[in-house]
């Protein structure tokens, strides 16, 4: 039997996926960006001002 560097790099992501799952993807939502345009800071900080309670005016 071979050791690490006998099999290709795919299969031995294949296997580990196989045992483990994918554990991290290879690219996150931060490192794809925003589809929409907008800052995603900006979509938060709406987000925080509509959850104010209106006697907090």
């Amino acid at each position: 039997m071979g050791g690490p560097a006998a099999q290709p790099e795919w299969e031995r992501k294949r296997r580990l996926a196989e045992v483990f799952g994918e554990v991290l993807p290879e690219q996150t939502v931060d490192d794809q960006g925003s589809d929409s345009g907008e800052d995603p800071a900006s979509a938060n900080d709406d987000w925080l001002r509509a959850q104010v309670p209106p006697h907090h005016g």
